[in-house]
């Protein structure tokens, strides 16, 4: 059984896997056991450390990096962790790679983030020329605009986008084609009131407003400055982050599975950022053995 196929539909996308080891430990045994077929972490230094102590308290999940900074890490040494894990845990361990964002990866080093989809080009030239090597199905990419995705088509398994509505599903199936894996992440908040809801959104969604990447691909769906503006229009709020009960909540990821996603990492939004989510990772759990879905 190939990485791919281990993902299963519904997966979970988390910060929480950054906790204290034995925090995040307990939270992917916890995962694990409600049938979620894979776990999705964001990049740190520390990436490939926590992936094989995630991996180690586990025997079935797949664990998946969402994503890797391409300009964190140096290819050879990504190839080397990945081999490793591959080794340690067959067909459990999937790279995501990504570009990650200009005002970030500048911050340290000014006028370093250019040209991002050579950049990735480049990397994973790299990654096919390491020893060992990493192959491209065992790599996605956090793909939103056309030439990622295309890249993301030629290049590697699939893709793995970010903060995207459904809409974005589409086009992207229609870019990538009928083989390569799309597993979007889907931000959700498990209220009913309207008000509520869209309150926590908006503290999920405030930083990512002012990130270019994510504020051009809405452009390019069609969304306007005035939906991006004051927190986001709730229009815009809606359509990236699914809320309601469990049921909304699986209408949002059938939608995504029809629009063509093979799987879906959901983000349990909650009122408090840093807390663990037990209590909707339970809520959410027949979803991810839905046959349904």
């Amino acid at each position: 059984m190939t990485v791919r196929t281990r993902l299963g539909r519904v997966g979970i996308w988390s910060q929480a896997f950054w906790a204290a080891p034995e925090d995040a430990r307990r939270a992917a045994q916890e995962l694990e056991r409600l049938g979620y077929g894979a776990l999705w972490f964001p990049n740190r230094a520390e990436t490939f450390d926590r992936a094989g102590e995630l991996l180690a308290a586990t025997s079935r999940v797949v664990v998946a990096t969402g994503i890797a900074n391409i300009w964190m890490h140096p290819a050879q040494r990504v190839a080397e962790a990945c081999h490793a894990l591959a080794l340690a845990y067959p067909d459990r361990f999937l790279l995501g790679l990504g570009v990650s964002h200009a005002h970030l990866v500048d911050r340290e080093h000014a006028g370093r983030y250019r040209k991002p989809v050579e950049q990735m080009q480049a990397y994973l030239d790299a990654l096919d020329s390491a020893s060992p090597a990493v192959p491209p199905s065992e790599r996605v990419l956090a793909a939103l605009g056309p030439r990622m995705l295309d890249l993301a088509q030629r290049r590697s398994a699939g893709a793995h986008p970010y903060l995207a509505p459904v809409e974005h599903t589409r086009r992207a199936r229609e870019a990538l084609g009928a083989g390569p894996l799309l597993a979007p992440e889907q931000a959700v908040v498990l209220a009913t009131d309207p008000a509520e809801a869209r309150r926590i959104a908006r503290i999920h969604l405030a930083r990512y407003l002012q990130a270019p990447n994510y504020a051009n691909n809405w452009r390019r769906l069609g969304f306007t400055e005035q939906d991006l503006a004051d927190g986001g229009s709730d229009q815009l709020v809606d359509a990236l982050v699914a809320w309601g009960d469990v049921e909304a909540i699986r209408a949002r990821v059938a939608a995504h599975i029809a629009a063509g996603a093979d799987h879906v990492c959901l983000q349990a939004l909650t009122e408090d950022p840093a807390a663990i989510p037990y209590d909707q990772w339970r809520a959410l759990a027949p979803l991810a053995t839905s046959p349904d879905l």
